[in-house]
């Protein structure tokens, strides 16, 4: 098993950042990829940003592309999603996912499916 523990959000305005921490614990040897998903009041949840645990592949959704960064300490067991130049549109429910699964490349790690543990979530609110 593992636990995942999201921290970072809050209340901001159009155009400021925010940077979310997801810790991580457990089985944390397992993990192969953690994600970002989020959301929105009456939305499906969507993909965000993904990593593989050892660092050396990240994908985005195109629409934080070039604005949301996801990084990740592996001393700390810790995967962070900076988040530059926040939108309205934004606003959702950010939830960390781990999967243990060795696949590779972004049909796996930007589907739900792929993750088999979740954290609680933290709400971003950006207002106008």
């Amino acid at each position: 098993q593992v636990q995942l523990v999201e921290s970072g959000g809050g209340l901001v305005q159009a155009g400021g950042s925010l940077r979310l921490s997801c810790a991580a614990s457990g089985r944390t040897f397992s993990m192969y990829a953690m994600g970002w998903f989020r959301q929105a009041p009456g939305k499906e949840r969507e993909f965000v940003a993904a990593i593989r645990w050892s660092g050396d592949s990240t994908y985005y959704a195109d629409s934080v592309k070039g604005r949301f960064t996801i990084s990740r300490d592996m001393a700390k067991n810790t995967v962070y999603l900076q988040m530059n130049s926040l939108k309205p549109e934004d606003t959702a429910v950010y939830y960390c996912a781990a999967g243990s699964l060795p696949l590779r490349g972004k049909d796996y790690y930007t589907r739900s499916n792929y993750y088999a543990y979740w954290g609680q979530g933290t709400q971003v609110t950006v207002s106008s």
